[in-house]
């Protein structure tokens, strides 16, 4: 059966939705009743703030997906290890808690009961740890389902999340490398619609979200570039981008940098809110490794433009790549656009800012 038809992965499509839209709500539980006091944070190595928010999220998600799909591996960042410490009993708590309610709301329609939903299901404490545990397995099993694994990233942009800014509930169903269903929730995007969803060959989607029903779905499609549309998302996080290099690129295709968190820019691109969203390695400082992307970064959005009609490559101009494990391989950046030619004149600019700044750097070496 082709992928591409609407009939295939349409249970995959009708579970995601159902698990991102509950995980939507822990998060938003989280910032307005636990964030505002940061009480309730840790640390990883990385440095970025891992929230309550991220464990419950991840819980939900990966809850509904062990009881839709139980041969399914699931991909994703965070494990469970230091909620299962004593000094964060609190911690531990707060998760189950959150994560329970948001799996025993009322069923809506499209949901079912075998996903693990409803008031009648109870989720011990063990059972939603080594929920959140299944995200880390390490991508070695083949699964004898079309090769497929789901990856999840339960707040994308958790700094964006602790400011009150955007962040995004993501998760991707990847077969044989290749994307072919994403659904990102952003609670924090204001303009109507705040969901959108993708499958692959069935367009791009978006969808109103609140605690009772979904409403308003409808198909979207990006215009052709037009001066209107005359923004360059960018990463807001210094770290993980050149945003020298994107100002010298925006400069010169006479684009503005518009700064967001998350992989909510992927949706703003989407539904045409941008002509650009560019990605490229932050320079290195000191010997230190540049970022490394993986694949829940960027798996759910890239089906979401591509559907809307846009193109995503890397900063070549070659084809993403979902099919090396959690990491994506050597990172040339991200390049998505609303249509091909602009996607040409973005990749030339590209060689052209990455010239002058190789130019720079060997004039300024003694």
């Amino acid at each position: 059966m082709s992928l591409t038809s609407p009939e295939v992965f349409s249970v995959e499509k009708r579970v995601a939705i159902a698990a991102v839209r509950r995980a939507c709500l822990v998060t938003s539980t989280v910032f307005n009743q636990l964030v505002r006091d940061r009480t309730d944070t840790l640390k990883k190595e990385d440095e970025s703030p891992v929230t309550v928010g991220d464990y419950a999220a991840q819980a939900v998600i990966n809850t509904v997906l062990r009881n839709a799909f139980p041969k399914d591996p699931i991909v994703g960042e965070e494990g469970a290890d230091a909620l299962r410490q004593e000094s964060n009993d609190r911690l531990r708590e707060r998760v189950v808690s959150l994560a329970t309610n948001a799996l025993q709301e009322d069923l809506i329609d499209g949901e079912s009961t075998q996903w693990g939903l409803g008031s009648h299901h109870e989720h011990s404490s063990e059972a939603l740890l080594k929920a959140i545990d299944e995200g880390t397995i390490q991508v070695v099993r083949i699964n004898v389902r079309l090769c497929c694994m789901w990856t999840v990233d339960p707040i994308d942009g958790t700094k964006g999340f602790l400011r009150g800014g955007q962040y995004a509930v993501c998760l991707s169903l990847i077969v044989n490398g290749q994307v072919v269903l994403g659904v990102i929730g952003c609670p924090n995007i204001q303009i109507h619609p705040s969901t959108p969803d993708g499958g692959q060959g069935q367009g791009a989607f978006q969808v109103i979200s609140n605690s009772i029903t979904l409403s308003g779905t409808g198909a979207i499609k990006l215009p052709y570039f037009s001066s209107e549309k005359s923004y360059v998302l960018q990463s807001e996080e210094p770290k993980h981008t050149n945003i020298p290099l994107i100002k010298h690129v925006s400069d010169e295709l006479h684009l503005t940098e518009w700064g967001m968190d998350s992989q909510a820019k992927y949706c703003c691109l989407a539904r045409g809110e941008g002509a650009v969203y560019l990605r490229m390695p932050a320079p290195t400082v000191g010997g230190k490794q540049p970022y490394e992307e993986r694949i829940w970064d960027h798996a759910p959005g890239s089906i979401l433009v591509e559907e809307a009609g846009g193109k995503i490559t890397d900063s070549e101009g070659a084809p993403l790549r979902f099919g090396l494990g959690r990491g994506m391989g050597k990172n040339h950046g991200f390049v998505a656009t609303v249509d091909e030619e602009l996607h040409g004149r973005v990749i030339s600019a590209i060689k052209r800012a990455q010239f002058t700044e190789d130019t720079k750097k060997t004039k300024d070496t003694p």
